[in-house]
């Protein structure tokens, strides 16, 4: 028969065990070591459903000679109606028939129900601040956070999830009684409980209201049915905070959101981290953004000018060319003007500037560069436009990629750009490219 649930009002309870399992297969007892599923006549333990985990706790022997410890590691629903106990155990023998107190994990508890009725709270904030078409699309409350996914086109704002989150502490903060009443399906809806995504429901239902609003703070602030565990009152959700807001899918967003003393844990981290660059950057930590923000202008500004100083370095700013006058070096091969150079610590992404620049400076010509920075190189081929007619850069920066030990290279016929794993090969690539000229 169905295994009758005293979950809502009590945390432990005395039953009668009516069937072992193990790998499969029904056994009449079970001794210290072996892991398996216990069903009972009825139980305080809640099987996993409507995105609430199953409980954990302890079954122990209490029948006449049932010395016996059970762990009960999870509880999940079979067949619709069979709470069904997964545990270890722990010492002693259990048999089929034995009696058992059953005791859940409390604080496990308070700390799932804490999480499913704050679910139930910012599913109405997030209608509220969204919109309407805001819908459950899944969800899961464990001891650690609640996680919840919702139709919604768009990514969720930071002042959106401010205002959420306000929302929601206000009516923890109310410490407003939780009502739970049980009625028809039918009654419920016209009472407008909002029925969540992927529920079954029977013909008898619980609606739980929670929460306050209007002017007269008389209308509950949510009213959903809901099988699940939850709170008497509001105030021991404690504090809510949302530590992400991401994209599931298209037009879904994931929520996930801390309660209690996992929610405090969590502003203490950040607390502490910002402590830390406030240290660091020898700032208050009320004057870290703007502190931090001014040392990003400053870092974008260093970049720059270090890479206006690379390109000078690249292009012979300053240095004697091959004719005594300033510029890069140059050498002629069988009429055509070759400038190559092997630089190290260039980023990649900077070749192609550098070389245009060159390009520009030679006016016809070949221009080849080599990166060489963390064990790997990169490498450039840049032919004016007059000679792409003679030179392909796609054909020569292949020619240099192999040297390093690179296969292929892309661009156009007068860009091209490949890499190779082999930076100590960064002048035998420019002499294989010279001899391909």
């Amino acid at each position: 028969g169905p295994t009758d649930f005293l979950g809502y009002d009590k945390d432990s309870a005395e039953a009668q065990i009516k069937a072992l399992v193990k790998d499969g297969k029904v056994i009449e007892s079970a001794k210290a070591g072996d892991e398996i599923s216990i069903i009972t006549n009825h139980t305080p333990f809640y099987a996993e459903s409507g995105g609430q985990v199953g409980d954990s706790g302890a079954f122990i022997g209490s029948g006449t000679g049932s010395g016996f410890e059970i762990e009960i590691i999870d509880t999940q629903k079979q067949a619709g109606t069979l709470w069904v106990h997964k545990g270890l155990v722990k010492n002693g023998e259990i048999k089929s028939g034995d009696t058992a107190e059953c005791r859940i994990d409390t604080l496990r508890r308070a700390r799932i129900k804490a999480n499913h009725s704050v679910t139930h709270l910012m599913h109405e904030a997030l209608r509220q601040v969204l919109g309407d078409h805001v819908q459950q699309k899944g969800s899961r409350q464990d001891e650690e956070r609640t996680r919840f996914d919702i139709a919604h086109p768009k990514a969720i704002t930071p002042d959106e999830i401010k205002q959420i989150e306000d929302m929601v502490n206000e009516q923890i903060w109310a410490d407003a009684p939780v009502v739970t009443r049980v009625m028809s399906y039918d009654e419920a809806l016209e009472q407008g409980a909002v029925a969540l995504f992927g529920e079954k429901y029977g013909d008898e239902v619980r609606v739980l209201a929670m929460g306050t609003q209007g002017p007269g703070k008389n209308k509950p602030f949510s009213v959903e049915l809901c099988g699940g565990t939850h709170v008497t009152r509001t105030g021991e959700i404690g504090l809510f905070k949302i530590i992400s807001e991401s994209a599931l899918s298209s037009g879904v967003r994931r929520v996930e959101a801390l309660t209690r003393y996992n929610a405090l844990r969590y502003l203490e981290g950040r607390e502490s981290a910002l402590t830390g660059i406030a240290s660091t950057i020898k700032s208050s930590v009320a004057d870290v953004p703007a502190r931090v923000k001014a040392l990003s202008e400053d870092k974008k500004k260093l970049e720059q000018e270090i890479s206006a100083l690379r390109k000078k370095l690249a292009t012979g700013g300053g240095s004697g060319g091959n004719d005594g006058a300033s510029g890069p070096a140059v050498k002629d091969i069988n009429g055509v003007k070759f400038s190559a150079n092997v630089l190290a610590d260039i980023p990649a992404k900077e070749l192609k500037s550098m070389a245009d620049e060159i390009t520009g400076q030679i006016g016809s010509g070949i221009v080849t560069l080599v990166a060489t920075t963390d064990g790997k190189a990169s490498i450039v081929v840049a032919v004016s436009k007059d000679l792409t007619g003679q030179y392909n850069a796609v054909d020569l920066v292949r020619v240099g990629a192999e040297k390093l030990g690179g296969k292929g290279g892309g661009g156009r016929p007068d860009m091209a750009q490949a890499g190779g794993p082999n930076p100590e090969a960064a002048n035998d690539a420019l002499s294989a490219i010279e001899a391909k000229i």
